[in-house]
């Protein structure tokens, strides 16, 4: 039998208020994701502002990068023509998100979730998803 830790509510209101606090402080609003270790949808914020086509885009950030334990730049970088992933974004009804903005959240060594977050450009919204993990404390 396993023992598995994974993110509960608290953790993800905490991530949301630290995520919340960097898009306030670089003035973009933003839609925050946070999913448990297997891509499931724990809490979610669409902050006054934030771009209507991009609650899904930070939904499936955050189902990609606690699903597959990847952030989602990475498979931006590798999933390019010729690259070892190309044509992922495709797999999994398209839910796979290949810009960057999705972050596994791990904790001794395991990915405990994810945090995804739209609305800015991809470099806003991988600081923002740090920021996120950062109020953790991890």
């Amino acid at each position: 039998m396993m023992t598995v830790q994974r993110l509960d509510l608290a953790d993800a209101t905490v991530m949301l208020a630290g995520a919340r606090a960097k898009a306030v402080e670089i003035g973009v609003p933003m839609c925050i994701a946070i999913t448990d270790d297997g891509g499931n949808l724990i809490a979610f914020e669409r902050m006054d502002g934030g771009k209507v086509t991009s609650i899904t885009i930070a939904i499936d950030k955050s189902f990609t990068a606690s699903g597959a334990k990847k952030a989602t730049h990475e498979y931006g970088a590798i999933s390019q023509p010729e690259g070892p992933t190309h044509g992922i974004n495709s797999a999994i009804g398209g839910r796979l998100m290949v810009v960057g903005g999705g972050l596994p959240v791990m904790a001794n060594g395991a990915c405990v979730g994810g945090i995804g977050v739209s609305s800015g450009t991809p470099a806003q919204d991988m600081q923002v998803a740090q920021a996120g993990i950062d109020a953790l404390g991890l």
